[in-house]
């Protein structure tokens, strides 16, 4: 007997009609079922009244699950992967039981079926022609705005998830270090109580500032205008730290506030900001 498939399987994200005729052949004609969830994706065969075998496999216990359930593809056994929602692989570990499987020479088959990230960008007005996912940003703020700095001049649309406990502090992030751009926050995408807010990242922050945010989170988020930044960047390229400093002050920024824009702009510690600013400091005493 040669080895197994490993079936890659798309499951619904919310709507429980959101499966193929394909995935649910295929769920019903396999050995096992790896599941990141067992309990959820129990509750999927149960609507669709499928007895195949469950095992589960997410993040905690990957190390001691995947070479067993390459053992068992390598025996012959067809085993599907599904995570707790959408397509494994995206934001969880199914990625890694796949490339156990390529190192093994074992047949994987993807199974398409719905994503969020897919799902919320179609439908938010903003551009779909290129784009870019960026999963969870940081939770931590200092690690957060670190990364939204690196994508200030990344021109394509982007989409990122969000757990509802910190969106309010990501949109005062994305506000705070890229501007205030269009984005739309889809919540709960597919299910009873879907819902966009879509406008300004200000105004999005407004909303969820007079309520609190629940369920499961995706933002898409405008690219940058690179001609603007470009033409941005041509005003302070061939000033000093000192001269950027000095110019933002003339303007009416605040000396706290400049230290952080120049901070931001040149991608410098803002430590080493501060310091300069003391010379300012100093130079204007004189």
């Amino acid at each position: 007997m040669g080895a197994g498939i490993l079936y890659i399987c798309g499951t619904p994200i919310g709507n429980l009609e959101d499966i193929s005729l394909r995935a649910l052949k295929i769920l019903k004609q396999v050995d096992f079922i790896a599941a990141e969830d067992t309990r959820r994706t129990q509750n999927l065969l149960n609507h669709y009244e499928i007895d195949t075998s469950l095992i589960s496999y997410h993040e905690h216990n990957e190390e001691k699950k995947g070479p067993q359930i390459i053992d068992r593809l390598k025996s012959g056994q067809d085993i599907a992967l599904v995570s707790d929602a959408g397509m494994p692989g995206i934001s969880d570990p199914g990625y890694k039981l796949t490339a156990l499987a390529d190192q093994a020479g074992i047949r994987v088959v993807p199974i398409p079926g719905p994503t969020a990230m897919t799902a919320a960008l179609v439908a938010s007005g903003l551009p779909t022609d290129k784009f870019v996912f960026e999963g969870f940003l940081p939770s931590k703020s200092k690690q957060r705005e670190k990364r939204l700095r690196e994508l200030g001049a990344e021109g394509r649309t982007i989409v990122f998830y969000e757990s509802p406990y910190r969106l309010k502090e990501c949109l005062s992030s994305i506000l705070d270090v890229l501007g205030n751009r269009k984005i739309a926050v889809w919540r709960e995408i597919t299910k009873k109580f879907e819902e966009k807010i879509a406008g300004t990242v200000k105004e999005v922050l407004t909303r969820f500032e007079e309520e609190s945010p629940r369920g499961e989170i995706t933002i898409v988020l405008d690219g940058a205008d690179l001609d603007k930044i470009q033409n941005k960047d041509a005003g302070w390229k061939h000033l000093s730290i000192l001269e950027h400093l000095q110019l933002l002050m003339e303007k009416g920024v605040t000396k706290k506030k400049a230290i952080k824009i120049v901070a931001q702009e040149r991608d410098l510690p803002k430590r080493e900001v501060y310091e300069v600013g003391i010379q300012l400091d100093a130079k204007l005493k004189d």
